[in-house]
């Protein structure tokens, strides 16, 4: 394999990154803080080696093979997470590697786990980053989404392989222009988002890290007890407003841009994605309302922005869910499988998979039925082919087995029932709290053991990256030429 092309590709990524530590070093130098020159130096180190990369592995060509896009995908997410962990491990925080790795793979794959204390006191300069990295982890996420693992054909994405994708192992002839246009609209929302923020009363330091946070579902906050903090109803249905967005496919947003207004709402993948939404939140109400004595509004408040923040992968809480009775323990588990729509800024199984099992399913009823009779699944109208309803079993086959051998070695490694399986959940999830009073959304995981943070980071990754773009480099068959 010709690695040039890939070191290409990260060095350019790790040159983006280094510039973007630039932020946090004027919001420590406006605080007077002594991390900016920590950031600076961490700045210096990135862009310096990322520029190196280029300009040693440059090669005429531009196109990269599927072998490489696969190596590129995985190796980028690695390398960033390792560079961005600097800022936090050579910092006042006085953390080891350890939490500094895992609170820059939990940014970066948007996850939103946290070993940070005390938020509150926190620099300027670090809760900037944590955002940045979630913010820039979201738009990459959307971008591979979009131009990557369609043609990859990783868990059924196949089914969203655009017009323009090439059928000769060369593959993003218009990535950079795709990239432009979702960034855009990325930036805009974002925008949008903070400026609401900022309306509805939140402080403007606050209104924009949250407002990254929101639109990449990444549930980072500068306050230590999160958005429940502000404990204002404006500010909890604009971060649900912005989080369900962000759980939307931004193609679709895209196409809605350029004319094609009704085609968010036609989608059948949003459809769903609204009936399920619909249905726990009417669950969760229910459950406050007669389980709890809760008045309605209250009820609705509290529990449409917890099952969106949950379902969504962000992670945000306005209170601890954990504490409204037995029957949501479950409810929130469950919900931390689910995620949003192919091509957003969230993670779990998303809810086109959920729609290919079922089709899958009534066909194999009807079959029953009339074992003559021929029957097709459908998807958005159009019939699929068996390489895709084949991805999409595979994908829960390696999701649920990947559950299991997390939990299995948080367990071996000292942990309790509940706070194992929701760990494991939230890790390939990419949710952020789990469920229990240690890492519920009132914990967090540093007093976790050092090999359950690197078990966890593992596990954001492969969540973040779908599991077979990891595990693909795994057979022997790969490396042959």
């Amino acid at each position: 394999m010709d690695f040039r092309p890939i070191l290409v590709v990260v060095g350019k990524l790790l040159a983006i990154l280094g510039l973007a530590m630039g932020f946090p070093v004027l919001a420590d130098l406006m605080a007077n803080h002594r991390d900016w020159q920590v950031f600076l130096m961490c700045a210096g180190g990135t862009v310096f080696i990322g520029v190196m990369l280029v300009l040693t592995n440059h090669t005429k060509t531009s196109t990269i093979s599927v072998r490489q896009a696969f190596m590129v995908t995985a190796l980028a997410w690695l390398v960033l997470s390792a560079f961005a962990a600097l800022p936090f491990y050579f910092s006042d925080l006085d953390i080891s590697y350890t939490d500094a790795f895992f609170e820059a793979m939990s940014g970066i794959t948007t996850t939103g786990s946290t070993i940070m204390v005390a938020l509150e006191h926190a620099p300027p300069g670090i809760l900037l980053w944590r955002s940045l990295l979630q913010w820039l982890g979201g738009i990459g996420i959307v971008v591979m989404a979009i131009s990557v693992l369609p043609i990859l054909q990783v868990g059924g994405m196949q089914l969203f392989r655009m017009e323009f994708a090439d059928s000769s192992e060369k593959i993003f002839p218009r990535v950079n222009q795709i990239t432009v246009s979702i960034s855009v609209l990325y930036f805009f929302l974002t925008l949008t988002c903070a400026g609401l923020y900022f309306l509805v009363g939140m402080p403007w330091f606050d209104a924009i890290n949250h407002a990254m946070t929101t639109v990449a579902t990444g549930g980072y906050s500068t306050k230590d007890v999160s958005i429940g903090s502000f404990n204002s109803a404006a500010i909890d249905s604009t971060a649900t407003l912005f989080m369900i967005l962000g759980s939307l496919p931004f193609l679709l947003f895209f196409q809605m841009v350029r004319g094609h207004g009704r085609s968010l709402f036609q989608d059948d993948q949003v459809k769903w994605f609204f009936a399920i939404l619909a249905f726990f939140v009417a669950l969760v109400i229910w459950l406050l309302i007669v389980g709890e004595n809760w008045p309605f509004w209250t009820a609705l408040r509290h529990g449409m922005f917890n099952v969106v923040s949950v379902m969504t992968g962000t992670g945000y809480a306005t209170m601890d869910y954990g504490t409204w009775g037995a029957f949501a323990m479950p409810i929130f588990f469950l919900l931390m499988f689910v995620g949003g729509c192919a091509g957003s800024t969230t993670c779990g199984i998303k809810v086109f998979r959920f729609q290919v099992l079922f089709e899958t399913m009534r066909v194999q009823i009807r079959k029953l039925q009339q074992p003559h009779g021929v029957f097709l699944p459908y998807y958005n109208g159009k019939p699929m082919q068996e390489s895709v309803t084949e991805s999409v079993t595979s994908f829960f086959f390696i999701y649920i087995s990947f559950f299991g051998v997390i939990s299995l070695l948080l367990g071996i490694l000292g942990l309790d029932f509940i706070t194992a399986t929701s760990a494991a959940a939230s890790a390939i999830g990419n949710v952020g709290p789990g469920l229990g009073p240690i890492i519920g959304p009132a914990g967090n995981f540093s007093s976790l053991p050092d090999m359950a943070k690197w078990v966890l980071a593992f596990g954001m990754l492969l969540g973040r990256l779908e599991f077979f773009t990891i595990l693909i480099l795994l057979a022997p068959h790969f490396w042959k030429n």
